[in-house]
């Protein structure tokens, strides 16, 4: 997505050490910091083994020709620009040679991958023509007779399964998965509702809706979700496991987004398709089909659902879930990270991409020990200062009654200990509570989800990494981080008499970053 516009539509229904040492970073290794023990975000020896065990090797970079200098000016230009990255893995000529992942984010975490979803269905539907069950040219109509509107006109009937691929639709405007989400009977049907208002193949949308009809595409010709249809073809050869892919309405996965996995299944993915579908000299997609996905069918920076850039192509999902590939230069960089839309990001990429692949490079002992240091201690949050207020002990354990709202929050409350604050709020959803460090920050699972503040997400579970400290006597503020997703929510709760002020808002979104905020009484 040229300059991070991509109008993103998620539909969301989920070489081995074996002593201490090499638990270590060591460069091109995983970017594991080792905490004390109780301290969160600390890697237990089998999870710092699991993100080893990703059958992939490691290097040098400058054993590879790049000069690990140029990795230090493209982190130092993301520390400048203030771009909040969770994690990025450089692989060339074999090997990955750096790697790091901002604390509380791991590398064997999964993350949200919203759009970048999109790149990874084509690749079923590559293999899905490959056996045979359709083709380029077939009729989006002819796969779902028993969903069309009583009268399909001429566009609509024109329609392709390239032009879905192209995102060429002759839709006017983009659909979004939010749209969808709360609807439970059939999204076929909701796709053929859409008028037609170009004829197809003639202007390029950008919409959700085309690669939600190529999944259901897939599942109906082959019986199975893009996921299962997937796993022994691409998914199990590259040793991608753990990932999560809900399904919608009829079992047809929303293709366009919805995928987790983590930060190296990215990476394969795009050196699956730099080295042209073949993986340890087995042929895992045809290769013309990765010839045709990096081909620029609309305006120079569209492929097949896969896009265009300065020597390169990529799969690139909001907020900037990243796989660029180079082909030329036979080099792949995954990126997960929250960064707000349009924000330009791409283009610092491109500014040091390709770059720092040409030309001749020394080694050098001391750059590369640099880069170590710097990738073993990346730090997503400034650390926190413990503080306290006579405040938490008037109020622990009380409960504030919440006015009608949008969110549909009916109470929220909190239960203070020593080194912990219970968070507690009730919605129409149920009762939820995150456990929040005083000390230091506390990981754990939680029900309370963004909703709204999240894209719309609201899966029944998170992962979320918790700390709260007191900004002054009566003002409490919490910093919540869904740990495989993009999101970060500040939470503050400002005490004034039997009221409590009570604001949330988050790090990105596609819409409102701030909730209203709301005044509760003390029940």
């Amino acid at each position: 997505m040229p300059n991070n516009n991509n109008q993103e539509t998620d539909g969301f229904a989920s070489s081995r050490p074996s002593r201490r040492r090499a638990l270590q970073l060591f460069l091109g290794g995983a970017a594991v910091v080792l905490a004390p023990e109780g301290r969160f975000g600390a890697m237990t020896t089998a999870q710092a083994e699991t993100a080893f065990a990703d059958g992939l090797s490691r290097g040098r970079p400058d054993e590879q020709g790049i000069a690990p200098s140029a990795i230090l000016d493209f982190l130092d230009e993301v520390d400048r620009q203030g771009y909040e990255l969770h994690s990025f893995m450089l692989w060339r000529n074999g090997q990955v040679v750096a790697e790091g992942w901002w604390s509380p984010y791991r590398a064997d975490r999964n993350h949200m991958m919203h759009s970048l979803t999109k790149s990874v269905t084509v690749s079923a539907v590559g293999l899905a023509m490959a056996d045979k069950r359709f083709g380029l040219q077939d009729k989006a109509v002819s796969f779902f007779k028993d969903k069309l509107p009583p009268d399909v006109d001429d566009k609509l009937a024109a329609m392709t399964v390239e032009d879905l691929l192209t995102m060429r639709t002759g839709h006017a405007s983009m659909t979004s998965g939010s749209a969808w989400r709360p609807i439970k009977t059939s999204w076929v049907a909701e796709f053929f509702k859409i008028p037609v208002v170009y004829q197809p193949g003639t202007k390029w949308v950008y919409t959700s809706a085309a690669t939600y009809l190529l999944s259901a595409i897939v599942t109906k010709t082959t019986g199975e979700t893009v996921a299962d249809y997937l796993k022994p073809r691409l998914f199990d050869p590259l040793g991608i496991s753990g990932y999560e892919w809900p399904v919608g309405p009829e079992g047809i996965s929303p293709g366009a987004n919805g995928l987790s996995w983590k930060t190296v299944d990215c990476l394969k993915l795009g050196i699956l398709y730099a080295q042209n579908g073949m993986w340890n000299g087995k042929q895992v997609l045809p290769a013309d089909w990765v010839a045709a996905v990096q081909q620029p069918h609309v305006k120079d920076t569209y492929g097949y659902q896969w896009w265009i850039g300065p020597e390169t192509f990529y799969a690139d999902g909001l907020f900037d879930q990243l796989s660029f590939v180079f082909p030329k230069h036979n080099a792949v960089l995954a990126i997960t990270a929250g960064i707000p839309q349009r924000s330009g990001f791409n283009k610092l990429v491109f500014r040091h991409f390709p770059a720092m692949f040409a030309g001749t490079v020394a080694k050098n002992d001391a750059d590369a020990e640099k880069l170590k240091v710097r990738t073993a201690a990346l730090q997503l949050l400034t650390p926190l200062v413990p503080a306290s207020s006579p405040v938490a002990a008037q109020i622990s354990g009380k409960t504030w009654q919440m006015p009608e709202n949008a969110d549909a929050i009916k109470s929220v409350g909190l239960s203070f200990a020593a080194k912990t604050c219970t968070f507690t709020l009730e919605d129409n959803r149920g009762t939820h509570k995150i456990e929040v460090g005083l000390d230091v920050p506390r990981e754990g699972t939680t029900t309370m989800t963004g909703n709204k503040l999240h894209h719309e997400y609201q899966p029944e579970m998170m992962w979320v990494v918790a700390s709260g400290t007191w900004r002054d006597l009566r003002t409490f503020v919490m910093t919540w981080t869904f740990v495989e997703s993009a999101f970060r929510d500040t939470v503050t709760c400002t005490f004034e008499g039997p009221q409590l002020r009570f604001a949330r808002s988050v790090n990105v979104n596609s819409s409102a970053l701030d909730m209203p905020t709301l005044m509760g009484k003390l029940a």
